[in-house]
């Protein structure tokens, strides 16, 4: 049996698991704080398909009932009102029911310790992706892109539905440490799978397509994540999420069987188109390069200090997005849901439309170098006036417009930045490259989360990160030289 075009085969089925890699990634942020409704009513009804709330006299609290039946006695000075008080508004979620959040706090103090504990166990979170990006590449080179995706879909799979089980800060923050240990390889493991099924023209987009994937998890994670926490409740949102990744396994193990060069389902067309066009694979007797191999060139930091500046951007939207638009503009969970989407359709768009401009460039006539380059100044050009326009706007409707064109300007950036490994480098060392960009990335990251906690003000936080791509940008371009393979 032969497949024409099996390498778009090869990287569907990795852009399907890095939609449920996001899936899997945004749980608890887009369910640690929310704000749910409950329907005034006199007298709490059983069976009802409405949450309610009922005033007690007695001790000036409401009971609320969710449809699902769950009870929660609050305050009557910690709940908001809407529709002339007709809908009780109560801010609640993981944070909250695991009592990491005190209960009892002031809705300001409440929002102070929402904030630090989510960022501290994503700095957790984010030191478990350091550590397997930094070694997840190295697997990938030593074990193959079929195994390495394996390895890492089990762990992550495995944990997020375990995180079902959590009681607590310390076991929910564990439970994230064993989902950065897994989610982390697909990152090397993309760039190492579009270095051996893609000719060099084509890997940018290739490589945009990967970074699409990211884009549309992100798209679908506040809609699907908030519509199952409202249906089945956070425990069996983390476990139906999990089991997601790990059925992915078997078209997977089915369909990428072997590499371009021995695949049985290539046709000897695509074989040859792609293996020709390839720089590295005029390289006989390929050695994988050692970490200091690889630090002691100078151009490889094009990689490593430009995710270190541009990575942040991403993970602090990630991450502070949905209590952003929560705290700044009292969004409501059904309103999240069909807000929170909106900035990462852009960063699908400029995903994809970064990778088929330089790969446009190319095959106009440009040098990889030169394609590159203009491509990741383009992006830049969007970042900047757009972070700034995003955080001076009234509105959240406007916000996440703006925030649009930010996240699509990063991707378009990032697309071709991903893709300076294999365009610097052989099959053996791409992987590793890319897993020391990534661990930089995540240190880059830790270090803008511990600076967050540090500022009150959510505009200003996320208008910061502008200044952030002209350092990116001018690491690139100070190290990396004529962008070409290294001898």
């Amino acid at each position: 049996m032969k497949i024409k075009g099996l390498r778009w085969w090869i990287i569907g089925l990795i852009m399907i698991i890095t939609i449920i890699n996001y899936l899997d990634r945004g749980t608890l942020n887009y369910m640690w704080v929310a704000n749910i409704e409950y329907q005034l009513v006199d007298e709490i009804k059983i069976d009802s398909k409405e949450n309610q709330a009922q005033f007690m006299a007695k001790d000036s609290t409401y009971l609320l009932v969710s449809k699902r039946g769950e009870k929660i006695v609050q305050k009557a000075a910690l709940v908001n009102f809407k529709d002339d008080g007709q809908i009780v508004v109560n801010r609640q979620g993981i944070a909250y029911e695991l009592g990491i959040v005190d209960k009892d706090a002031s809705p300001e103090e409440a929002s102070r310790q929402a904030k630090e504990q989510l960022g501290i166990i994503t700095i957790f979170f984010m030191i478990a992706y350091g550590f397997s990006q930094l070694f997840s590449g190295k697997l990938y080179d030593r074990i193959g892109t079929r195994r390495g995706f394996v390895t890492s879909v089990l762990v992550w799979g495995l944990a997020d539905a375990l995180t079902s089980l959590a009681q607590g800060k310390v076991s929910l923050t564990g439970f994230r440490m064993m989902l950065g240990l897994g989610e982390a390889g697909p990152w090397p493991g993309a760039t190492k799978s579009n270095a051996e099924w893609f000719p060099q023209k084509e890997r940018a987009f290739a490589q945009g397509l990967f970074g699409a994937a990211a884009s549309i998890g992100s798209i679908l994670a506040p809609i699907v994540i908030l519509s199952l926490y409202m249906s089945i409740g956070w425990k069996m949102t983390f476990v139906v999420v999990g089991v997601l990744g790990i059925s992915w396994l078997v078209p997977w193990l089915i369909i990428n069987t072997k590499g371009p060069k021995e695949h049985k389902w290539i046709t000897e067309e695509e074989r040859e188109y792609i293996v020709s066009n390839q720089p590295e694979s005029k390289v006989t007797n390929e050695v994988g390069k050692t970490w200091g191999e690889l630090l002691a060139n100078r151009k490889n930091y094009s990689v490593i200090l430009g995710r270190f500046f541009l990575d942040p951007i991403w993970w602090m939207f990630v991450t502070f997005l949905p209590m952003y638009l929560v705290e700044e503009f009292n969004l409501n969970i059904k309103e999240l849901a069909f807000s929170a989407w909106v900035p990462y359709l852009g960063a699908m768009i400029g995903s994809i439309s970064g990778g088929w401009f330089s790969g446009y460039l190319i095959r106009n006539g440009a040098t990889v170098d030169r394609a590159r380059k203009v491509a990741m100044l383009l992006g830049g050009a969007i970042i900047v006036p757009s972070v700034i326009a995003s955080v001076m706007v009234p509105n959240a409707t406007l916000a996440v417009i703006l925030m649009a064109f930010v996240l699509g300007g990063f991707q378009f950036t990032m697309t071709n930045l991903q893709t300076l490994p294999s365009d610097l480098h052989g099959g053996k060392s791409v992987g590793s490259l890319a897993g020391l960009g990534g661990a930089s990335a995540v240190l880059g990251t830790i270090l803008a989360i511990l600076f967050a906690g540090q500022i009150s003000s959510w505009p200003l936080l996320f208008g910061l990160l502008a200044a952030l791509v002209p350092l990116s940008l001018l690491s690139v371009f100070l190290t990396v030289g004529k962008i070409e393979q290294i001898k």
